[in-house]
């Protein structure tokens, strides 16, 4: 069985219930999490064990939590007053857990999904979006790790051009895939404004509405957005329901045109706020 699974955020409690609840068994079934495997709930670290536990029965995508954790482990961010990751900055074998972290993917095409954990920009047609992710998991996994987390973050450019190169061109990818809720027509993102799909700032709409969107007849998956809520249509699935909120964990089994959505509610682990 194929399941895809929104944003844990360090809820290990959640996941191991949702496990539970599916039976799931690593030599027959495939999970997809589609980013932000931590921070913010408590207990970052349960979670990143037991996902690598189970091989490579689990794809874990890259969301921005997980990129903040690499910039904090390589002094280029500070940690933030709500970050709960300590257990793993503080582990003696911390090195092992991090190469693992930076070994995993930024967008996956596998059972007729695109995933990924945020958005793609209008610009891109699934194989694009694939191939530039791809650009940017072989940086985070070579040794000039450091250097490129150091460029890792900004706003600009905030619109997708084909000629980008450098530290422009990767942090446009990122944004995208990571960050992005609001876009206009242009495929310029907005990266301030956090509420839900009817707050779209004046000349932007939600990604996944923009009119010509090249990947408007691919299905895809994504996460991030728990202002957003649950969608379940034909075409998208998003599935950042705010476990680490006090929501619930969503996960969708796929199997051809059959889809059963699995919810599993969830203590606030979490302030009100994002």
């Amino acid at each position: 069985m194929i399941y895809l699974v929104g944003d844990l955020q360090g809820c290990c409690d959640p996941l191991e219930r949702l496990l539970a609840t599916i039976d799931f068994s690593p030599s027959r079934d495939r999970l997809y999490v589609l980013g932000d495997l931590v921070n913010r709930g408590p207990d970052s670290f349960g979670v990143l064990k037991r996902l690598r536990g189970l091989g490579d029965s689990a794809v874990c995508l890259l969301g921005n939590h997980d990129l903040h954790l690499l910039a904090v482990s390589h002094g280029v961010r500070k940690p933030n007053r709500s970050d709960t990751l300590d257990s793993i900055l503080s582990a003696p074998d911390r090195a092992d857990w991090l190469n693992w972290l930076r070994q995993r993917r930024m967008a996956v095409w596998e059972h007729g999904w695109l995933m990924v954990h945020a958005g793609v920009v209008p610009q891109w047609d699934a194989a694009q979006t694939v191939a530039l992710a791809g650009e940017v998991e072989a940086m985070l996994q070579s040794p000039d790790i450091g250097d490129f987390l150091n460029v890792m973050y900004g706003v600009q450019p905030n619109r997708w051009q084909d000629d980008l190169q450098g530290p422009d061109r990767w942090r446009c990818i990122i944004n995208s895939l990571t960050r992005l809720r609001f876009c206009a027509a242009d495929g310029t993102m907005e990266f301030a404004t956090k509420d839900g799909a009817d707050e779209a700032p004046e000349g932007f709409s939600p990604w996944f509405k923009l009119p010509g969107r090249r990947t408007a007849d691919t299905p895809v998956a994504f996460g991030h957005w728990s202002t957003l809520g649950l969608i379940n249509t034909d075409n998208l699935l998003s599935l950042d329901t705010g476990c680490v909120w006090g929501g619930q964990l969503s996960a969708v089994r796929i199997e051809g045109a059959t889809r059963e959505l699995i919810q599993i509610d969830c203590p606030q682990s979490q302030k009100p706020g994002r």
